[in-house]
């Protein structure tokens, strides 16, 4: 292959012919008309350009509504003329004719950032092709995400971005599932700068994971979720301590270099120490040769990753509390047969260090106190303002003194090991107290509660309440599936809910008397709000009721930006059952009581929402602030919202880009077809 860089502006495509296949190829980032490939503007070309951009023209605004930076602009521009432009010429001249290893220009000149900008932008538009990614693979990047554009992933693409963008730091690879497991090994042995790897959703195995144990070895994030081809017990690999057979490491690398081959097949019979990550997420991931192989790798992995702040396994509960109890001995036939120290050995090695950690932060802080110490004694000497008293320095210090006391005893042989996780998921109700004890500093977590009672004949609710008791005023993410009455969770919530940042309730069972007004009242800082949740089953008629009583106590959440409320529906039903009539005034508080809101999902309301909306609207004026002004998504999917009401939304909602009003029975097709409109809302009807 000869390094050679040919120059579109100065060789004629027959030129480039003669020479066959080449390595490196030159293209201008701005043609000159008459070039090759080039297209001549016309005179009418040239004056809308010059109406769109001359002075005079419309000053053109971001999604919010503030004034585009020039930065973004040419962004914006560049991302207009890439199918006519470039990817066309590079398309229609280059692309299956010619394999180069490496493009120079047009866009190799721009900083790695503003390339990431632009093609997150052309993901987010659905515009992104596989020339187009050729030509934006450059050495400058830092970050690839091609989650939004999973087809364009191939082992021809793997081989650019291995060839191209060494210094990679974060690559998402998810949902690629055409990708064998050797290509996704051999790309990563040449990216040994990665930070971030998400292989969610692809053939991802034990051969992938060795290879990036061997050579990720600075990875701080893991995804593999999904990843069905992949066991339980192929993560241990990530812990280190043990030395792997060099049959499953990639044969060649696709570097090229045999300074890659033989660092593997060197490395591959030593032991190496754990990487750093600090996340893990490996849920739903292939099937253990036994039952309790999910838990016993997670309770390995939870010792030999002490970096460890973020997990989301199968097992994690039980293994939280194999933990705290002790019983490494269930796990030896494990760690045997998978040729890893056994969990004792482990144990004792992560409570060392941590208590060697801990003696050295007190050593610290006691030479901090002498320095400080001595800074007063020369105060007092040269005429100071004087110290403080004993009684404030215990103060002070008490806090101090008891975390390391507390620290201590928890180091001690007769107390549990304390865990970095601090965010969580894949629990059980029933683990929350083991992990409580072992975890005290999580602040989010998802966990699964069942309906059923515990062995102790308490309830699931009383249980979860009492679980939540440890992380009462830090919880800021929570996710609860039960498939219960919502009211069993509300003690649960008024524990927790005084930090929740972020709630969700999936599953839940709704009557109408359902206290929604209590679990909103219990989360006062909520920024997100979902509830998937089953509709009430008995009729109850109390319209009048609650349209009798003040709007006083309504609930208002002055920081929610997102709100779904989703409940089920049989697909039989035209429209749902009118069963929750005070689900009306929630709704009122909420949606005028949330001037932030940026996307709104209400499916299948089990009561009118048009009179709401209505309601809402006619006391905007009133109000500073303005409600549903900053909706940008509306889904109304089997509601009885009417078009007059969708119209007014889109007058008021100057943001609003989305509305989605399927199955709505009051919406005819002509009336949805008035709604073209409005050019810059896309409107949804079936």
């Amino acid at each position: 292959m000869l390094n050679i860089i040919f120059g579109i502006r100065n060789m004629s495509f027959q030129n480039l012919l003669d020479f066959g296949s080449f390595s490196c190829l030159e293209m201008p980032l701005f043609r000159a008309q008459g070039e090759h490939g080039g297209a001549k503007a016309q005179p009418g070309q040239r004056r809308k350009r010059k109406m769109r951009f001359g002075v005079g023209s419309c000053v053109k605004t971001d999604e919010d509504g503030s004034v585009l930076s020039l930065t973004r602009l040419c962004l914006l521009s560049l991302a207009d003329n890439m199918k006519e432009v470039w990817v066309k010429d590079y398309a229609d001249n280059y692309l299956d004719h010619y394999s180069f290893r490496y493009i120079m220009g047009p866009f190799n000149l721009l900083p790695g950032e503003l390339v990431e900008e632009l093609m997150s932008l052309l993901c987010t538009r659905k515009e992104m092709t596989r020339a187009a990614l050729h030509l934006l693979l450059v050495p400058q990047l830092r970050a690839l995400s091609l989650e939004r554009c999973p087809g364009l992933v191939t082992a021809a693409l793997c081989a650019h971005i291995a060839a191209r963008c060494q210094s990679l730091w974060s690559l998402d690879l998810s949902g690629a599932q055409q990708l064998p497991s050797k290509i996704l090994s051999e790309t990563l042995c040449c990216l040994p700068a990665l930070r971030s790897l998400s292989l969610a959703g692809t053939p991802c195995d034990r051969c992938v994971i060795r290879t990036i144990a061997h050579r990720c070895r600075l990875l701080r994030h893991l995804d593999v979720s999904r990843c069905h081809f992949l066991s339980p017990a192929a993560l241990l690999l990530l812990g280190g301590g043990t030395s792997f057979s060099s049959s499953g490491c990639p044969s060649r690398s696709p570097c090229g270099t045999s300074a890659s081959q033989s660092f593997i097949s060197s490395s591959c019979s030593a032991p190496l120490p754990p990487l750093p990550l600090g996340s893990l997420l490996a849920m739903d991931i292939g099937f253990g040769e036994q039952e309790g192989d999910p838990v016993a790798a997670a309770a390995y992995l939870l010792l030999s990753l002490p970096c460890l702040e973020r997990v989301a396994m199968e097992g994690l509960g039980p293994a939280c509390s194999l933990i705290q109890h002790r019983q490494f001995g269930q796990t030896d036939e494990f760690t045997d047969r998978e040729g890893v120290p056994r969990l004792g050995e482990v144990w004792r090695e992560r409570s060392n260090r941590q208590d060697t950690d801990s003696l050295q932060k007190k050593r610290e802080g006691a030479v901090a106190g002498e320095e400080y110490e001595d800074e007063e004694e020369e105060e007092m000497l040269w005429g100071g303002y004087g110290s403080e008293s004993e009684e404030d320095a215990s103060r002070d210090e008490g806090p101090m003194c008891s975390h390391n006391q507390m620290r201590g005893r928890a180091l001690s042989g007769d107390e549990h090991l304390i865990l970095r996780l601090k965010d969580v998921k894949g629990l059980s109700c029933d683990s929350l107290e083991s992990l409580s004890r072992a975890c005290p500093n999580i602040h989010s977590i998802s966990v699964n509660v069942d309906y059923d009672e515990d062995a102790r004949g308490r309830s699931q609710g009383s249980v979860f309440a009492a679980g939540l008791k440890t992380w009462s005023g830090q919880l800021r993410s929570l996710l609860v599936h039960y498939p219960g009455p919502m009211v069993a969770l509300l003690p649960g919530l008024q524990v927790a809910g005084s930090s929740l940042v972020s709630l969700t309730l999936e599953g839940v069972t709704t009557s109408p008397h359902t206290p929604l007004l209590e679990v909103i009242k219990a989360c006062p800082r909520l920024r997100d709000l979902f509830i998937s949740a089953e509709p009430p089953t008995t009729p109850h008629g109390e319209e009048d009721e609650e349209n009798q009583r003040d709007d006083l106590d309504l609930p208002q959440l002055p920081n929610l930006c997102s709100l779904a409320l989703n409940f089920s529906y049989d697909h039989s039903q035209v429209k749902p059952d009118m069963s929750w009539m005070s689900l009306k005034r929630v709704l009122k508080g909420l949606l005028a009581g949330s001037p932030l809101l940026e996307k709104l999902s209400l499916v299948s309301l089990p009561c009118p929402l048009d009179s709401v909306l209505q309601n809402v609207l006619r006391g905007c004026n009133l109000d500073l602030h303005k409600p549903l002004g900053r909706v940008r998504c509306f889904d109304l999917p089997r509601t009885d919202v009417q078009m007059t009401t969708l119209k007014s939304i889109m007058r008021w909602s100057k943001r609003l880009e989305y509305v989605d009003v399927s199955y709505c029975w009051k919406i005819t097709w002509l009336q949805s077809l008035d709604c073209k409109a409005f050019r810059k809302v896309k409107v949804v009807w079936v």
